[in-house]
């Protein structure tokens, strides 16, 4: 082992003492210090692991001792109706998986075609900031639930020509316009966190307004505003089992027919379990990419 002139091997260490490559070998006190630190970690691991068990022990017992709950684990968490439930609620899923990836496209370029009309400069752009701070301020206020209504319900009332009636578009439709309404701000927050100095530097090397918002302002509001689009998205996810109230077949509507046959609401819980389990990977990315944009924030790194 290769050992710092001078500086003998620490004894305790058992001749096994983590030594780099330019032959340092820490302190005593330095492993004493790591071993506590190590020894404090499984301590705090086996702490939480114990506290946890315990709460789900005294959740469980609650819940099982309740004295409703022979009549709500036959209605709600029956082993035979799952079964039915589960390959239907998954064919229905798959409507859900389409209308998140088309409505998703369709929300992040409207909503950044409106958040790009909100922060026009000059007179002669007045009424299009003007429209497009009114669809925000309108669609960010009125329910989601509502605008499926108005659109699934209302468009097919009026018998216009050529205008579709299948509840599915009309569905995608209302979700869309509400969601680019929510994901316009957060482009808006976005391109205004941009300082005013980074445009007046694509000016003076030569570039065009439109230049300077496409090339300089856009790529960073958009690196900036990660985590709360995908947010949205995950929240854009949930809601597309709205649909439903169109009559559309997807998850949701699939465990409302059985529902409706059985009078058992073990689909509903199916469904919903099938949501969570789409929905929490998507989650934990989240969380991945706003952890690893903060490090690089905290290092000094570019967003």
């Amino acid at each position: 082992m290769t050992v710092t002139k001078g500086e003998p091997v620490p004894e305790g260490a058992g001749g096994a003492a983590a030594v780099r490559g330019d032959g340092y070998v820490p302190s005593e006190r330095r492993l004493e210090r790591e071993r506590h630190k190590r020894a404090r970690a499984r301590r705090a691991t086996a702490v939480a692991a114990l506290s946890t068990l315990v709460t789900a022990a005294v959740l469980y017992l609650v819940v099982v001792h309740a004295p409703g709950w022979p009549r709500t684990k036959e209605t709600f968490f029956s082993a035979g109706y799952a079964r039915e439930a589960l390959p239907k609620v998954l064919e229905g899923l798959w409507l859900n998986v389409r209308l998140l990836v088309v409505c998703g496209v369709a929300v992040l370029v409207l909503g950044m075609l409106i958040a790009i009309a909100r922060t026009l400069r000059g007179p002669v752009f007045f009424p299009l900031r003007v429209l497009a701070a009114a669809y925000t301020d309108f669609f960010r206020g009125l329910p989601l639930i509502i605008n499926l209504m108005i659109v699934v319900l209302g468009v097919p009332a009026l018998r216009l020509q050529g205008v579709t009636v299948d509840p599915v578009l009309l569905g995608g439709t209302a979700l869309t316009l509400t969601y680019s309404a929510y994901v316009a701000e957060v482009f808006r927050a976005g391109i205004e966190s941009v300082h005013p100095s980074q445009r007046a530097a694509a000016r003076s090397l030569g570039l065009t307004n439109r230049q300077a918002l496409r090339y300089v302002v856009l790529p960073q509001a958009v690196r900036r505003q990660v985590p709360p689009l995908l947010n949205d998205l995950v929240s854009l996810q949930k809601d597309t089992g709205l649909v439903s109230i169109g009559g559309a077949v997807d998850a949701v509507r699939a465990a409302d027919i059985i529902v409706g046959r059985s009078l058992n609401y073990t689909p509903y819980i199916v469904a919903g379990l099938v949501f969570v389990a789409l929905t929490i990977p998507m989650t934990r990315f989240t969380d991945w990419v706003t952890a690893r944009l903060d490090r690089r924030r905290d290092q000094g790194g570019a967003l």
